[in-house]
């Protein structure tokens, strides 16, 4: 039998290939958490081996890390996956569909800003579908609070914004 840590990886890129979206190191975390197979601590030692070792890559946009799965780890799981149980395999899948909707959305909208050398902030707005953009904005305001403020509505607001843009552009 192959040690916790090794399990671990192969449960994260599990998770990653099934989800076949990119997933929040929190999202990952709660669901090794919920199911006590470790602590915090060995799940984010083991998010930096795999990242390290280029299994996964963590991408951060504001204060949520995102991890995708690449190539590598592809392979990897590809070779090792009889290594996770029919069990684990199974609380993976049941996590996936319960929070399908939230990952959708988690994942897909993102926002942030960012200083321009103008002393303006662009609030940077996007609905993501797989890969693609299916809607980018980038609204330019005066302070920080206002760009900070657009970016914690966004998630809330963006289908809104979508519709009504795309009602307008076609009518």
């Amino acid at each position: 039998m192959q040690d916790a840590v090794t399990l671990y990886k192969l449960i994260i890129l599990y998770m990653l290939n099934q989800a076949s979206v990119p997933m929040e190191n929190a999202q990952i975390s709660n669901f090794m958490l919920e199911k006590e197979y470790t602590n915090f601590f060995t799940i984010q030692s083991v998010v930096k081996e795999l990242e390290k070792g280029g299994f996964v890559l963590v991408e951060t946009i504001r204060n949520r890390s995102i991890l995708h799965i690449q190539k590598e780890g592809e392979e990897v799981l590809g070779y090792c996956i009889n290594e996770i149980s029919d069990a684990i395999k199974a609380d993976v899948k049941e996590y996936l569909e319960e929070k399908k909707n939230e990952l959708r959305t988690e994942n897909y909208v993102i926002a942030d800003y960012f200083e321009t050398d103008k002393n303006e902030f662009v609030a940077r707005c996007i609905i993501k579908d797989g890969n693609t953009n299916a809607l980018e904005v980038s609204l330019t305001v005066s302070t920080e609070e206002e760009a900070n403020a657009i970016c914690m509505r966004w998630r809330d607001r963006s289908q809104d914004v979508y519709g009504y843009l795309i009602q307008k552009l076609l009518t």
